[in-house]
């Protein structure tokens, strides 16, 4: 009998798991440039794998937190594995522009991105030329 409820026990768990892992993984992550976004795993993440480290950054503060860091703009996509190679979390990572305190200046076919706060100075960050020049 007390076998019989640990193995509904344990059905019942990943059943009721198994939902949650694919909402997780459906769901995709915005991240401001120069930006962090805090990830809460439910397990101890072994491998974290960004697609495009141009575009978002990941530091892993202990084996069940992360931190986002937006790099670039553009979209990547980020998987985490546990030990045995079980998908912890997967998403695409969606960096975007600040929602403020961000002015890009065009004089030409050159930008300017601006940090605004009581006044705008020219952010450390270079925008790439569209040609593709240096």
């Amino acid at each position: 009998m007390r076998r019989l409820a640990s193995v509904l026990a344990v059905a019942i768990t990943l059943t009721a798991a198994a939902p949650l892992a694919a909402v997780a993984q459906s769901r995709s992550l915005d991240v401001e440039i120069d930006r962090v976004q805090r990830i809460q795993l439910r397990g101890a993440a072994s491998s974290v794998i960004v697609a495009n480290p141009a575009v978002a950054d990941v530091t892993v503060v202990d084996a069940s937190t992360l931190f986002i860091t937006g790099r670039g703009f553009g979209s990547t996509e980020l998987v985490v594995v546990d030990a045995i190679g079980r998908t912890l979390f997967q998403t695409v990572v969606n960096v975007t522009s600040p929602a403020a305190g961000h002015v890009r200046v065009w004089r030409g076919g050159q930008s300017v991105d601006m940090a605004c706060g009581v006044s705008c100075a020219p952010s450390p960050r270079q925008t790439p030329d569209p040609d593709g020049a240096p």
